[in-house]
């Protein structure tokens, strides 16, 4: 099933960047709450959610990634979720985070990527550190095995499958920059695989496991404070 896991309400946001540059995020949250925590969800694969309104709906590419899919599973009563493309731009960042606070007040905003898009938030680990909460590599590409986060101010997780077949993003290589650089570290276990090692509905995605693994992420988050 291609459909995301949503339980909570979609809306297009317009932002702009500090040189005008112009783009949309998805925003999700769960009705009127406190909320304390923003994470920023960034798909695999291209990286580009491209999101619009068509027939009175938002849609998008990679709806079926699985932050994407899984954005109404982070969102609740302290939780809001922000859909956007992958990026190492810190002003695209920033530009999200600034509306944010704008609605709620100062946050503790977290950049979570998947696969791909691990790319950018390893990036962004260096060039946003102390800007943001936190960033977490989930199902990261095989460079995690050299992310040294022991000098970096900003918290960081590590989140694998166990059985995740990706040649370019091995469990080992997240448990490698754990056992080196004490980098904190989610291992999942359990779910399904279908298709494709690399692809969304396989290990690799926490296909079946989805509100197993978002809860840990967010317990983690939440125990930053």
């Amino acid at each position: 099933c291609a459909l995301p896991i949503s339980f909570a309400a979609d809306e297009l946001v317009g932002v702009r960047t500090t040189d005008g540059t112009q783009f949309s995020y998805v925003l999700t949250a769960d009705g009127p709450q406190q909320v304390r925590y923003a994470v920023i969800l960034m798909p695999g694969g291209k990286g580009i959610l491209n999101p619009r309104i068509n027939d009175g709906q938002i849609v998008m590419a990679l709806a079926g990634n699985f932050l994407i899919r899984s954005r109404g599973l982070f969102a609740d009563a302290q939780f809001v979720a922000a859909s956007t493309d992958a990026t190492s731009t810190p002003d695209r960042i920033e530009a999200i985070v600034g509306d944010l606070e704008r609605r709620y007040g100062k946050l503790s905003v977290y950049a979570v990527g998947t696969s791909a898009s691990t790319n950018a938030t390893l990036d962004l680990a260096t060039k946003m550190d102390g800007r943001l909460a936190g960033f977490v590599h989930s199902s990261s590409f095989n460079r995690i095995a050299s992310f040294d986060s022991r000098k970096l101010r900003s918290r960081n997780l590590i989140v694998i499958h166990e059985k995740d077949g990706c040649r370019y993003t091995l469990p080992s290589n997240g448990q490698a920059s754990h056992n080196k650089y004490g980098t904190e570290l989610i291992v999942m276990t359990g779910g399904k695989t279908t298709g494709d090692e690399c692809e969304a509905y396989a290990y690799h995605g926490y296909y079946g496991i989805e509100r197993e693994t978002v809860d840990r992420i967010k317990d983690w988050i939440a125990r930053g404070g």
